[in-house]
């Protein structure tokens, strides 16, 4: 039956035209994807390795972030130490230098642990790499103070715990930790880096080469300048008598094991972690025939693998901050130092860093097998398993 005017015209008032429903229908489409997308948006920002921090600061800026680990990590460092002097009743007051000198070594200090922390937080380092540099660092200072200076162990170890801790905690909360360091699933060689068995032996080998570096130092370089610039020490005996692994002393052997697992941390854990890129394969393909002479030398001075590289800028790294940090903890430090009896002090552990850090790249080589037992087959090609 025909419709009058009359009905049409309520029937166009109650239905809205074809046109408008789809513009409401794509409208909302929109709204509910980009609302999904905030929110796996947001999820990406607040799933959190474990160590990581809370949602909130993962959602901070970066740079704000970095403000707030410098902040947190010269917070830690000053009540820290005010605390170890209390507790210890300023025992390191003994051989700490005059007043005078108070300003340079403190100013040289904060403008070294600023550097530390703001190559490590762009370096993208994790708290673990930042706590490895800071024993590496510091411990040289407190192996110093304990053998030769006589000061106890347990202060000289408060005051490098207290800088660890003040190294690590900060990133621990506002970085996120790396693949390597949290043996996440999809890390490349995980079954090494989360291998009990293999951790534990790289770092016995590290400390092994620590303790080895240092006899030999403490034997035939050591003794003659400690006496010479190390004016008001009390005894450069420990020297003299040290024995291969430091079997004379249990201080010596704590400390290089420690010093291993800092550099199998540091070294060790992120090379095997590397997985091969790009610039692997160019580097293999490359035609020494047909290449220019600068092609020829930047890949004869800098065509490694990746891993390689890993290991030999982590190294650097390591030497670099072993150094600067033995020079500052002792020459302007310690009461009676000289300049040039510092640097030879840091170069000796700088050795140290350096061949730990070769021999962990060796083992950086092997190839990880498990039939029944695991066990380690070393080649001299850098092809993950």
């Amino acid at each position: 039956m025909p419709r009058s005017a009359k009905q049409q015209q309520q029937q166009q008032q109650h239905d809205p035209p074809a046109a408008d429903t789809a513009t409401g229908v794509t409208d909302s489409m929109g709204q509910l994807a980009h609302q999904t997308a905030g929110e796996v948006k947001e999820a990406l920002q607040v799933s959190l390795p474990k160590g990581r921090g809370s949602g909130a600061a993962a959602r901070l800026p970066n740079p704000v972030r970095f403000a707030l680990a410098v902040v947190l990590s010269f917070a830690l460092e000053a009540l820290g130490r005010s605390f170890v002097d209390h507790w210890t009743g300023g025992e390191v007051a003994a051989i700490a230098r005059e007043a005078s000198d108070e300003s340079v070594e403190r100013w040289a200090g904060v403008v070294w642990k600023l550097f530390g922390l703001t190559l490590g937080w762009f370096g993208d380092y994790d708290g673990y790499d930042l706590a490895a540099l800071a024993l590496l660092s510091h411990g040289p200072a407190t192996f110093l103070t304990t053998i030769f200076y006589g000061i106890r162990a347990v202060t000289a170890g408060a005051y490098l715990g207290v800088e660890v801790v003040s190294a690590f905690v900060p990133f621990f909360l506002l970085r996120r930790l790396s693949g390597a360091h949290s043996a996440a699933p999809d890390t490349p060689n995980r079954d090494i880096v989360a291998d009990t068995s293999i951790q534990v032996l790289t770092s016995l080998q590290a400390g092994l080469v620590y303790s080895v570096v240092l006899f030999l130092g403490g034997r035939y370089v050591l003794p003659d300048y400690l006496v010479l610039y190390f004016k008001d020490i009390p005894t450069i005996r420990p020297a003299a008598d040290a024995t291969l692994v430091g079997f004379s002393n249990p201080t010596i052997q704590l400390l290089s094991l420690l010093f291993g697992l800092a550099a199998r941390s540091f070294i060790f854990t992120p090379l095997v972690a590397t997985p091969r890129t790009s610039e692997d394969e160019k580097n293999e393909a490359f035609d020494p025939i047909n290449a220019t002479l600068g092609q020829t030398v930047a890949w004869n001075l800098w065509g490694y693998t990746t891993r390689t590289k890993v290991s030999l800028v982590r190294t650097a790294v390591a030497m670099l901050f072993t150094a600067v940090g033995t020079y500052l903890d002792t020459a302007l430090t310690i009461k009676g130092v000289e300049s040039y009896g510092a640097i030879v002090y840091a170069g000796v552990w700088v050795i140290a860093a350096l061949v730990t850090g070769l021999s962990l790249r060796y083992v950086g080589n092997c190839r990880y097998v498990k039939p029944e037992a695991a066990r380690l087959i070393c080649s001299p090609d850098d092809t993950p398993a």
